[in-house]
């Protein structure tokens, strides 16, 4: 009980001190405030647009692999060689076919294609730079798709590769406007009837551009295949891509991508001496990357903002080697009617302390104030992980920084203290 009435004595000094040297104070903390400012505002930025970027990537899915002829980062030694992946024959139907019946670590796959700059047409309205895209069936389950009203397509609409289609939100609102309902009207794409069975939940516009559904048309793909069939009324399988979720306890879906590689080998004839002819790509590779990149940008923060806090470092240790020399009489007064030298360390250690977490909280106002700027899609957010390290930094420095002349103030002689004019 007694060392904690001492402790609060100790914060009511510091405070007492603070206080009686108000500009004093305000011109320490300024070091502190800056390079708190510095490191949490970049960490701050860093985190919210690698958030932002990682969230309008959410549209390629999680857990998830995709069979195409170019891989997403390059192969082997580095280089990206365009020229030999565009060689590659592109994923079929018929290799769709042969995975589904084959795939025992797959819990859903399904085969798609898409068009972009599509006009959509509905008698007078219309609406321009839509993608369309032909989804198999499982695909609205690969992505995820939210079915605001209406349905999914049926598996004989599918098979049978009829005319129906799901909007996207911005699509159904241009074409059917005055919150007119959409379902089991018709809408024109190449001047091709279809049937509107669906209408997707409003996404939003991705930080990266329009990555979400609300500007897609989705048809049965092989209703895709019949509008962009060749003119000898073959489908060429151009832009065809093939996507395949594994289950949750395949631990990085090894399991899976090393059936599906044997499995297309098989049936693509590709003999073991010989190099894969297609390409596994997983987004998990492209986060990857984009964690990476942020990681080193972190890195700089730190760096930046170390000076700052340094300078800050040395303002609150010369501070504080200047109050013990104005307090040495107070500091021998205390000493003689029996203060402890844990109880003058506390009182300087203190008020290093909070002199630094004043600064601290300063500057994690003033990065506060920086998530109130609107920054178009971006949003930025302060989250809890940067305020405490903001405090826990500030609260470090405080300790490295008043260690020493709180040490110094402990071990003055009473006797020469209270003398000290």
């Amino acid at each position: 009980m007694k060392v904690l009435r001492q402790i609060m004595e100790s914060f009511r000094f510091a405070w007492t001190a603070l206080r009686s040297n108000l500009l004093r104070t305000i011109l320490s903390l300024l070091g502190v405030t800056v390079g708190i400012f510095a490191i949490i505002a970049v960490l701050t930025l860093v985190d919210s647009l690698e958030k932002n970027i990682k969230d309008s990537l959410n549209f390629i899915g999680s857990g998830v692999i995709y069979i195409e002829k170019m891989p997403w980062l390059p192969e082997g030694d580095g280089e990206y060689k365009w020229w030999d992946y565009f060689r590659r024959p592109n994923a079929s139907y018929a290799e769709y076919r042969f995975l589904k019946q084959n795939l025992k670590h797959a819990s859903q796959i399904a085969i798609f294609a898409g068009r972009g700059n599509c006009l959509i047409k509905r008698n007078s309205n219309s609406i321009g730079q839509v993608e369309l895209r032909g989804g198999g069936e499982g695909y609205e389950q690969l992505f995820e798709v939210p079915i605001e009203k209406g349905r999914y397509f049926t598996t004989d609409e599918v098979g049978g590769g009829r005319n129906v289609a799901v909007l996207g939100f911005e699509v159904a609102k241009a074409l059917f406007p005055n919150n007119e309902d959409a379902i089991g009207k018709t809408i024109k794409v190449k001047n091709l009837v279809f049937t509107v069975v669906g209408v997707v939940k409003q996404e939003g516009q991705g930080f990266m551009g329009n990555t979400t559904h609300d500007f897609r048309v989705i048809i049965p793909y092989n209703a895709f295949r019949k509008l962009y069939q060749t003119g000898t009324g073959r489908w060429n399988e151009i832009g065809s891509l093939i996507g395949i979720k594994g289950y949750d306890q395949d631990i990085g879906l090894v399991e899976l991508e090393n059936e599906v590689r044997g499995f297309l080998r098989t049936k693509r004839g590709v003999r073991p001496v010989e190099k894969d002819n297609f390409a596994l790509n997983r987004p998990e590779a492209i986060m990857k990357v984009i964690s990476g990149i942020f990681d080193g940008l972190n890195i700089a923060g730190w760096i930046i903002g170390g000076f700052s806090m340094l300078v800050g470092g040395f303002g609150i240790a010369n501070i504080m080697f200047v109050s013990v020399k104005e307090r040495t009489s107070i500091i021998g007064l205390q000493k003689s009617v029996g203060a402890k030298n844990y109880f003058i360390l506390f009182q300087f250690l203190f008020e290093a302390i909070f002199l630094c977490l004043i600064g601290g909280f300063a500057g994690l106002f003033l990065v506060y104030l920086i998530t109130l700027i609107p920054m178009g899609s971006m949003v930025v957010t302060l989250s809890i992980g940067n305020i405490v390290l903001g405090i826990g930094v500030s609260t470090v420095i405080g300790l490295v920084s008043g260690i020493v002349p709180a040490a110094m103030a402990a071990r003055l002689d009473p006797v020469i203290a209270i003398r000290a004019t």
